[in-house]
Formats: C-alpha cells, structure tokens, sequence
C-alpha cells in the first residue's frame, strides 16, 4: 500500500472509485476542513433497509423499546423475550456472523448470557456486505456517540456558510465538567471549526453543549431524518447530572445504522464529498482507542496516518453501564465499517473489564478481516 498523494479531495474521490487509496488528510482544526481524510476506497453505495418511522420520536420523548420497535415503559419483560432492566435494553443475541468472527459472537454472546444488552454490525465497505450482524437494529444508549450527527450538522453549516468565521463564547448554560479541554483552557472564545475538533478529538463536553446551542438540536434531528437515519439520535445535551426531567442519556443508537453512517462517511456521501471529509477530519482526532480499536495497535495521540497499512477512525461513547464504538478501519486488504454498543450493569470492575476484553476480541477480529483479501 502506497502513502496517500495530494490528489484534490474531487479528483481523488473518481479516483478512489476505481481502486485507489485515499489520504489521511491534513492538520486539526481550519486547516483540515479542505482536505480529505477517508480511510476507505469508494465504491458504490448503500443503505440500510428502512426502520420503524416512530423509533426516533420514541427516542426522543424517552419511551424505551424492544428490539422490534414496541413500548415498554416500564422496563418489563415482553412477550418476544425482549426487555428493558432499569431502563437499559437487553436484545437477544442472535443475527448472522462471518466464519472469522466466531470469536467475537462468542465473546459478545458472553457478555449477553450475563445479562448485558449487545449490538454489533460489520459491514464491508466497498461492497456494502454484512460480515456481523448481532442484534443489530436494536436500539441502546451510546454515551455521547451521537455527536457524530452534531459534527455532520456543524460541517454542513460551514460548508454552507451559514457559519464561517463565527467565534463562541464559553457560556455558564453550556458548563459540563466531563471529558474534554475547553474547560482547561484560558481561551472563552474560540472559532466554530476548533470547537469542532475538540469535539471530534475528546468528545469535549463544553464544546458540544457550546455547538448544539448555537445550531440547534432540532437542526440536526432534521439533517438525521434527511440522511435516512431513524434509529440514531442525539437527544440532548451533555450534563453533569441528570434529572427526572430530563433525557435520561445523551444519544441513541442501533448498531447497523451507525455502521452505514460510517460506511456513507467514508464514500463521501453523508451530505456531499466536502462534508464527509471535514467530519472525518474531525473523528480522525480521537484520542480513545481503549475499545474497539485498542487491538488495531496504533498510536492512540497520533494515528491519522497510514501505519502497518492501517489507517483507523474510531469514535467512541461510554457512561454508566455503556460501552459503545463506531468507525471505519482501512488494511491492506480491504476496509470495513463498523459499530459496537452494550449495555450492562457496571457493579463491578470484573464485569467492566470483561465488556472492553470481548471489545477488543471484535477489535482482533476485525483487524484480521482488513488484512485478508476482501471475499465478494
């Protein structure tokens, strides 16, 4: 595999439609938002099959669902064996899985005989074949993954031009003290696409309540609904505490679905080309490889660049009793897209540890499909 040239992002993607690779892209911040950085070659793309039109309201006015799509809101068992423990989802495990991901069914099937609720889907990204699919439709908290559908708003807002050039304010009705930078830094003020990368390189709390303030969260349920996206929802802001009054999480989503939005990401086609490769720039950022991609074995402050042949983008989400991963890893071979959620009670360090184990057993599998040649 030959390092990326600097081919523009318009001619590179024809390009990548015939078998070329594609490039990193460039530095955080302005400077990224005009180069590509797509970890996948481009081929012809698709869509996940519709969902249920009601499962994003539902998320949206808190109801909890069963994998097929029905109420429970009380957090009772159902008549399909489907199920909600103290408000978390707990999805049967079934689907279909390749031959080379035996382990990871093994590994998640686990963690699901224990009781966790488990998601997980693997999609090839050239040809748009399914390679895992576990329970893949159903719906589970993801921490604060959703702000992925954040950044695709923001970056179709600049791209527009509706936002370029606006400076934020770091405002006292945005304080979250969880992860992130801003709230450690003697700037308050900062321009629109750097608060975005903070937001793509550590899932900066202040700098997501700072952009959902200022393009509004009913703008990116709009640009979610546009892109065919209904079991996927950011639903509310990042907070400290959580009151009855609130979105009991920050974001939803079903595994399948966050693994063709990333499958779209990497062909361009979340919005238009220049949109895809600014939010990739931005994803391409993140500091946690602790699930996941924690098996991929790259440099978790600086991995943006072909190594080994890899090229990786992994957006995570966690909170109490979540673990959940999405993103694309690019080998030698071929290029999957992919997304992992799960649910658990987190009572104890064992069962912790025994999600990020089976989260990186997936993370094994996967790195051995993109260094195989690609099966069509």
């Amino acid at each position: 595999m030959t390092e990326p040239d600097a081919t523009p992002p318009s001619r590179r993607r024809r390009d990548d439609r015939s078998g070329a690779g594609a490039g990193p892209g460039a530095g955080a911040g302005a400077q990224n938002e005009q180069h590509e950085h797509r970890p996948a070659p481009a081929h012809a793309a698709g869509r996940p099959e519709a969902a249920d039109e009601t499962t994003t309201r539902a998320a949206h006015t808190r109801a909890r669902r069963t994998p097929d799509g029905r109420r429970t809101p009380d957090g009772r068992r159902t008549t399909d064996g489907g199920r909600t423990d103290g408000g978390r989802p707990r999805g049967r495990h079934s689907g279909g899985v390749d031959d080379r991901f035996t382990a990871t069914e093994e590994a998640l099937g686990a963690l699901a005989v224990d009781g966790a609720g488990v998601s997980a889907s693997v999609i090839d990204t050239s040809t748009g074949k399914a390679l895992l699919a576990i329970d893949d439709r159903l719906v589970q908290p993801v921490g604060t993954l959703g702000r992925v559908l954040l950044l695709i708003e923001v970056a179709a807002q600049l791209q527009e031009g509706r936002l370029h050039g606006d400076r934020l304010q770091r405002m006292a009705r945005d304080t979250a003290t969880g992860a992130g930078l801003w709230q450690f830094l003697q700037e308050p003020v900062m321009q629109v696409s750097d608060l975005a990368t903070l937001v793509g390189a550590t899932a900066d709390a202040w700098a997501t309540n700072a952009l959902l303030t200022t393009v509004g969260i009913d703008a990116v349920r709009a640009r979610a609904e546009s892109l065919g996206i209904d079991r996927t929802a950011l639903i509310d802001r990042v907070r400290d505490r959580r009151g009855p009054d609130d979105a009991p999480d920050v974001s939803v989503a079903a595994a399948r679905e966050l693994a063709w939005l990333f499958r779209g990401l990497a062909l361009g086609e979340v919005v238009d080309d220049a949109v895809s490769n600014r939010v990739l720039g931005w994803c391409s950022l993140a500091a946690d490889l602790s699930l996941v991609a924690g098996a991929f074995g790259l440099d978790p402050l600086a991995h943006r660049a072909l190594d080994h042949g890899l090229q990786s983008v992994a957006v995570t989400g966690a909170g109490a009793g979540v673990r959940a991963e999405a993103g694309i890893l690019r080998g030698p071979g071929s290029s999957v897209s992919y997304a992992v959620t799960v649910t658990f009670t987190d009572d104890s360090l064992q069962r912790r540890l025994a999600v990020v184990e089976a989260l990186r057993t997936m993370g094994t599998d996967v790195l051995e499909v993109v260094h195989a040649r690609a099966r069509r």
